[in-house]
């Protein structure tokens, strides 16, 4: 980072500093030679209007078109005064015009003056008239067409991040609303067998008070699981779409079915399980299940058929570890080890990222040193977000 983008009020500051002792003591040698002008040849006319000319530079960025005009202003009485540097803090300032302003009618104009104070300047000049006014007002236009481009371009990039933002926002709304959708058939699954449970209670609570306790007691306990499913779909919104089912959402006893799928696609694939907990609550055995499926989508789509996978499950303290890696030595090859994987029906590590978030857990998928791809989820067992 420079500093104008860094410190830019001291460093209009200095730069202001700078064109001064430019206007006021610099002047033209004998050929292309520059020297410095003694402070008793300084003119007592040129000496207060260049320090006012200099001083315009500090609001550069703010007000770019009245500094232009100020700097003009300066050159043209230098010239009258026997300054000869003028032209130095014109050139700051049609860049300033160019980098900060907008473009309109006055800045034709602004270029034009210049020149015109240009080609008075040169009269005096060694070099010829015509050379130093073509020359010079190469510079003058340059210096505004510089400032203009690195605006457009700032501009482009500024725009760039922009869409970039709102397309992360989109990816990570609708990821978060398709979890939301798997949660709400969660709890509505656990409601309808509360509301089955409660039924049957109340069919034989007359004839088997025992069995009619046993099933409110299993009411009880559903109805605590479906209200701690409930805590994760506050603030997310579900679209106004019909259910794909009625069933219960698939879990980790689902993935040897998972696994025979992507193997019948020809992805060679094992399944190592150490020690998972059973009894998991339902949105950390849903977002499980989902993280290692599109991981192993992933691989079928990247590393392609014929590629080599293993999926280990195990437990540490309070959480369970999901680890699943490739060979990357199926018949496709990723592009390069910064290509993003995309899952199946959601916006791959994105969507993987955001289960583990939910959960207060993480997720890291990275390239494999000799090529393939491993993720590895930790998700905590208790399922709470941090």
């Amino acid at each position: 980072m420079n500093p104008f983008t860094r410190w830019p009020r001291a460093a209009d500051a200095v730069l202001a500093f700078a064109a001064f002792l430019l206007t006021v003591f610099l002047k033209d040698g004998p050929g292309d030679s520059l020297l410095i002008r003694p402070l008793g040849e300084v003119s007592l006319l040129v000496l207060p209007v260049s320090a006012a000319g200099a001083a315009a530079l500090y609001w550069r960025r703010r007000g770019p078109l009245i500094v232009l005009g100020v700097a003009l202003a300066v050159w043209a009485v230098t010239i009258v005064g026997g300054g000869e540097q003028g032209g130095f803090t014109v050139l700051i300032a049609l860049y300033s015009v160019g980098r900060h302003g907008a473009v309109n009618r006055y800045v034709p104009v602004g270029i034009t003056v210049a020149i015109i104070l240009l080609g008075i300047d040169g009269r005096d000049d060694a070099a010829p008239w015509l050379e130093v006014v073509i020359v010079g007002s190469l510079f003058m236009f340059g210096s505004w067409y510089v400032g203009r481009r690195l605006r457009l371009r700032g501009e482009r990039a500024a725009q760039l991040l922009r869409e970039q933002t709102a397309e992360s926002r989109r990816i990570l709304a609708e990821e978060r609303t398709r979890i939301a959708r798997e949660l709400h058939d969660v709890v509505a699954h656990r409601v309808s067998l509360m509301t089955i449970q409660a039924g049957a209670a109340k069919a034989v609570a007359a004839q088997d008070l025992d069995g009619a306790l046993q099933a409110m007691g299993a009411v009880e306990q559903a109805g605590r699981q479906a209200l701690d499913e409930l805590r994760h779909l506050l603030g997310v919104l579900r679209p106004e779409t019909d259910l794909d089912g009625l069933g219960p959402q698939p879990g980790l006893a689902d993935l040897p079915r998972l696994l025979a799928q992507i193997r019948a696609a020809g992805v060679e694939v094992a399944l190592v399980a150490d020690g998972v907990p059973d009894g998991l609550p339902a949105r950390v055995d849903l977002f499980a299940y989902r993280i290692v499926q599109e991981a192993l989508t992933n691989v079928l789509k990247h590393a392609g058929p014929g590629a080599r996978t293993e999926v280990r499950l195990g437990a540490g303290e309070s959480e369970i570890v999901i680890e699943v890696l490739d060979d990357g030595h199926g018949t496709a090859v990723m592009a390069g080890p910064g290509a993003v994987r995309a899952g199946t029906g959601g916006h791959g590590l994105v969507g993987m990222r955001e289960r583990a978030l939910l959960l207060g857990g993480t997720v890291d998928a990275r390239p494999r040193l000799g090529g393939g791809f491993r993720v590895v989820a930790h998700l905590p067992t208790e399922g709470r977000p941090t």
